[in-house]
């Protein structure tokens, strides 16, 4: 889930979709996001927003473009690790993370190119 600021004042809430990766309008949930106390709600830096969403897409998306093959990428990396009973090198997490970032700015791009409202490419090119 994000929120977003809209021109004029307010906020929209904005949720990944399960099927296709886009945003769905999540309105409803503005308020139990901004009064929650507890649960599942905390906020994120851009940069670990980007990450959780690039996590998500990948373990529940699939294709054939460029972007699903940097999925696989990523998923060749973390599979090592596991099996390999140890945490990323730095190189690695370093690696993870910049192809993450990639792909966020790479599928968001897409998004925008077929009208998503919520798509926001720029939030993957913030510095982390």
């Amino acid at each position: 889930m994000k929120l977003v600021e809209v021109p004029g004042g307010g906020v929209r809430a904005w949720r990944v979709s399960i099927d296709t990766g886009g945003w769905e309008p999540a309105n409803n949930l503005i308020d139990e996001i901004l009064f929650a106390v507890g649960g599942e709600v905390f906020p994120l830096s851009a940069a670990d927003f980007v990450q959780e969403v690039e996590r998500y897409r990948a373990r529940y998306l699939t294709g054939d473009s460029p972007i699903f093959a940097l999925y696989e990428t990523v998923k060749a990396i973390t599979d090592a690790e596991r099996q390999e009973r140890r945490y990323l090198s730095p190189h690695e997490r370093a690696l993870v993370n910049g192809i993450r970032r990639k792909t966020f700015v790479m599928f968001e791009e897409q998004l925008r190119q077929q009208g998503d409202p919520g798509a926001d490419p720029t939030v993957g090119q913030a510095d982390s």
